[in-house]
């Protein structure tokens, strides 16, 4: 059985600047500041990786496709934790992963069972088509 990744406690600083440079391109700059503040002060959860992915309507991205996701599982593998993940839902049934879609694809590669953390913030501003 491979080896279950370990969390970071907390996301890092640099994960929010991530999620800030994703959303830029789904938000308007004056709801862009407020976004990622939500995610800030989200609570925090654990889901399962394949729910995740499901939910966010993304696909599993493999070792060979992304050298994020085999440097997740190089991180995963040799025991070195690994950040929550930062997700925004729009309350209308959209989930957006703003951070973290590389280590949730690592995580449902090591068993999509895998409870990955992170903190959710509800944005009904965010609009995507």
């Amino acid at each position: 059985m491979a080896k279950q990744p370990k969390w970071l406690s907390e996301p890092e600083e640099k994960d929010y600047a991530a999620a800030d440079s994703y959303l830029s391109l789904l938000l308007a700059p004056d709801r862009l500041h407020e976004a990622v503040a939500l995610l800030r002060k989200a609570p925090e959860s654990a889901w399962r990786a394949k729910d995740i992915l499901r939910a966010a309507s993304l696909p599993l991205l493999k070792r060979k496709q992304s050298s994020e996701v085999a440097e997740k599982l190089e991180h995963i593998a040799k025991g070195v934790p690994i950040s929550p993940i930062l997700l925004i839902h729009d309350g209308r049934g959209r989930l957006v992963i703003a951070d973290g879609y590389h280590r949730a694809c690592a995580a449902y590669l090591v068993d999509e069972d895998t409870q990955v953390p992170g903190r959710l913030a509800l944005f009904s501003e965010l609009t995507l088509s």
